[in-house]
Formats: structure tokens, sequence, C-alpha cells
């Protein structure tokens, strides 16, 4: 049984509790937050304090917290040489005290507390400073994820990167083009399976090879209409800077 204390409360943190709660192989004995958290059933019996000089001894403490924070955080803790790891993705592991075993759980996924997810394919990268840590974080992910690799601060900050780009940017996008067809009163139900469908073909093509639209067409006509119904400036350099960098490419 692998024992585990959950330090900060937010979405990754929030969603871990739910996978590991519905393994045999892994006991969360204690949840810490600053602000009191209510736990609903099935998770009223698991210990919460509020309090770092009360955190309970486990086998590994996951930090899930914002990245600014981590490194005074870490400092802060009470105890030396236990295994305490973050959930973040562009932090490096040594923002973490060196006064505990460092390491990495970082679970490759959007997390939102209102939505469910299955962790049965989420990529879990993990790093650790020395090998039985890094056994320990294997163990820990297998339980939940069928996909744990090992992968290196400096590559892991990089695949962050690319999931800003293919996450965070591309949800942006979609609530442009939410905002410009709510303003003509047209549902944004309309551009779901287009959504759906640009996503799964790079189950089978690559993202390059999957591109199509007028920039990719170089159909200057209707490139030129869109840039005439754009009203929204910012929108408008968007549209500019896509369109030049997919001629570009």
């Amino acid at each position: 049984m692998i024992k585990v204390v959950l330090l900060g409360f937010g979405n990754v943190n929030s969603h871990l509790l739910k996978a590991f709660n519905k393994s045999d192989e892994i006991s969360v004995v204690q949840i810490f937050n600053r602000n009191y958290i209510k736990m609903i059933s099935p998770f009223s019996a698991i210990s919460f304090t509020d309090s770092i000089s009360e955190i309970a001894n486990a086998d590994i403490y996951i930090i899930g917290i914002p990245d600014d924070a981590i490194s005074n955080f870490s400092a802060s803790l009470h105890f030396k040489n236990k295994l305490v790891v973050h959930t973040s993705g562009g932090a490096a592991m040594d923002v973490l005290s060196s006064k505990n075993r460092r390491g990495i759980f970082y679970p490759l996924q959007t997390f939102s507390k209102q939505r469910s997810v299955d962790f049965t394919n989420i990529p879990i990268c993990i790093e650790a400073e020395n090998p039985q840590d890094l056994d320990l974080l294997q163990q820990l992910g297998s339980v939940i994820s069928k996909n744990v690799k090992i992968i290196s601060s400096e590559k892991r900050t990089k695949l962050h990167l690319a999931a800003v780009f293919v996450n965070n940017f591309v949800n942006y996008l979609y609530q442009i083009g939410s905002e410009i067809v709510t303003k003509e009163d047209l549902p944004f139900e309309l551009l779901k399976p287009l959504i759906a469908e640009t996503a799964l073909k790079i189950e089978t093509l690559s993202p390059k090879e999957a591109q199509t639209g007028p920039a990719k067409r170089n159909d200057n006509k209707t490139i030129e209409k869109h840039l005439h119904l754009l009203e929204d400036n910012d929108f408008k350099d968007f549209y500019k800077l896509f369109t030049k960098a997919l001629r570009e490419r």
C-alpha cells in the first residue's frame, strides 16, 4: 500500500484523489489545503488539515499548487528526507527544497473540477533524484495509468510548451469561434462536429497532412472576405498571423 498526502487541492490533486481512491494499492491518508474544504462521500473519512505542522506521515507527498508558490511551500514543510513531488509541467524538479527527496508526478492532461476524466490513457511523466524513488513513482503511476514515462525536467518543460499550444491556445480559438457565431445568434454546437473530426484526423494523419482551409489553398478572396468581416482587431491580428504562418510552412 502506497501512502500519499496531497498538498493543495486544486484541479490536478482533486482529480488524482478520485483516481487513487479507486485503487486498493494506494491510500490517500491526508489532504492539506490552506483553505478549509468539506470533503464529501466517498472521501469524507480522509484526514484534512490546514496546518503545515500537522501534515501526516506518508510515502509520497504530492504538491499541487501554482508554480510560483512551489519553491517557498516546499521549503516550509516541517519534515526532511521524504519523497516530495510536484505536478507541474512547466516547473523544474530543482524548484523543490533539497531538504527532501525530490521528484515529479505530472499528468499530461487538462483538468476542470466539474468534468471527470479517465486516467487510464493519460500520460504521467515522472522524474526523481534516485532510482528507488523513481521506482516508487512508477508504481504509483502504473496503478492509475497505462502510460507512465520517465522524462527529464528539460524535456518536460518543452512538452508542456507543446501542450499549451495544442490545448490552451486551441481552446482560446474555440472561444473566438464561439463569440463569432453567438453574435449572429447561431449555436456553437454547429461547430462541434468539425472540432471533433479535426481532433480525430490526427489519429491517422500528421497535423501537417490534416491541414486544410483558405490559407492552405491560397484562397485570397476568402481570406480578404474573412478579414473584412472581423470587427475585433485582436481577432483580425490572430487571423493574419495564423494565415501567414500556414502559408510559410
